[in-house]
């Protein structure tokens, strides 16, 4: 896969958004329409049912060379041999880690990402030794319906604040791309306006396109 630094464009299968599709084809049309991260994200489904899906979805994104990441299972991202786990704050800070060495890794070379929605939070995730953070959400967004947006403020101050790697979230779509970049964002995660359209890979080439026009 791509070094994280060059990664832009980071899509999702989310089981809220499969609507009886298969987790493998999804994951394919999002390989087919660039993407370079690819995170399973299954909120409500069980540790099993999680597996099982990832270990669909991780012969997709390893033979497409895209990166693969898991959302709040380490265990999982470790047997499948995910390139990432994501941990939001409550997983990780208000369970009690103060770094991402104290996780039980067990030696393996999965890399940490962790969402913030304020610099406050951004800096500690930073200081904690995480390997990217998200920035959000930037927009109301109905996969997280009881989150506050951050605004383009945020946005603005990673763009000045943040040297790793960070991807604004939450409500990105077509209509709004050229704010958000305009904001200073050069990497993003877009999930329900690829899920949701009528051609997933079209969708996501879409999205490439646009990041791939504004230099990194």
């Amino acid at each position: 896969m791509k070094p994280l630094s060059d990664c832009r464009l980071y899509a999702f299968v989310d089981t809220a958004y499969l609507n009886g599709r298969a987790p493998q084809s999804i994951a394919q049309q999002l390989c087919d329409g660039g993407a370079d991260l690819i995170q399973l994200r299954a909120k409500n489904a069980g540790y099993e049912d999680v597996l099982r899906l990832a270990e669909k979805i991780a012969p997709v994104t390893c033979r497409a060379g895209v990166g693969l990441v898991i959302n709040d299972h380490l265990e999982i991202a470790r047997a499948v041999g995910a390139e990432f786990c994501h941990l939001g704050q409550e997983d990780f800070f208000d369970a009690g880690h103060r770094h991402v060495s104290e996780l039980p890794m067990r030696n393996s070379a999965l890399k940490i990402g962790l969402s913030t929605h304020a610099p406050d939070q951004a800096a500690r995730a930073a200081g904690a030794g995480a390997d990217y953070v998200a920035i959000g959400p930037v927009y109301a967004t109905g996969t997280k319906p009881g989150a506050r947006p951050v605004t383009l403020d945020y946005v603005r101050w990673a763009a000045a604040n943040v040297s790793m790697p960070w991807f604004a979230i939450g409500g990105i779509h077509p209509g709004n791309l050229d704010e958000v970049l305009a904001a200073g964002a050069r990497r993003i995660c877009v999930v329900s306006a690829i899920l949701n359209a009528p051609e997933i890979s079209v969708a996501c080439a879409l999205f490439r396109r646009r990041l791939d026009a504004v230099p990194a």
